[in-house]
Formats: C-alpha cells, structure tokens, sequence
C-alpha cells in the first residue's frame, strides 16, 4: 500500500449520512430546475411587459421589463449554488458516552 494512500486515510473523518451530499447527478438535476423556472419566469415578465404595453398599463411594463433583465443574474446565482450539507454539532464525549458492561455476579458455586 502506498505512503498517499495510508496518509489520506489517517486524515479522512467517517461522513455522517445526515451530512452526506448528493450525488453529482441529482446536485445538476436540481440546478437545472431552478435555472429552467427562474427563465420561464423571467419569459413571463417579458410576455407580461408587452401585453401591458399593448394594453396602456404604463406603470406595470417597466416593472416587468425590470424583471426581465435583472432574472438571468438570478438565475445563474441559483444554478451555480451548490448544495452542500455541513455538521454544525458535534458528538458529545463526555461520561456515559462509551458505557460499558458492569461485572456481573461472581461464579457459581
């Protein structure tokens, strides 16, 4: 066994499963559905800014034109957070925390 392999092991801690990430698969999965809804929202704000503007609703426009220009910067913050899960307790060792079996009753006669 190599010297890399037997180093990294002494260092590497047991992963709880509370605290264990996802796999890279469902991580993309999920940043792709929220990229996808937040551009579908902002097709909508843009969608919406013309129908306003067709209807004279003068002050709803440039609130969605807004809208539709500030989502894509949104949208790329949220695809590119990564979901990560960190242990924010520690175990406690203090007594009782490694019980032990108490001697029994002496042998039998």
């Amino acid at each position: 066994m190599g010297r890399m392999a037997r180093s990294r092991r002494e260092h590497d801690d047991a992963v709880r499963i509370t605290t264990a990430a996802s796999s890279r698969n469902a991580d993309i999965a999920t940043r792709q559905k929220r990229y996808l809804w937040s551009m579908s929202l902002r097709s909508a704000c843009f969608v919406g800014a013309v129908v306003a503007a067709l209807a004279d609703i003068n002050w709803l426009w440039p609130i969605l034109i807004a809208g539709a220009i500030v989502l894509p910067y949104i949208a790329v913050v949220l695809a590119n957070a990564a979901t990560t899960r960190t242990d924010a307790f520690q175990l406690r060792d203090g007594a009782g925390a490694h019980p032990e079996l108490s001697g029994g009753p002496g042998p039998r006669d």
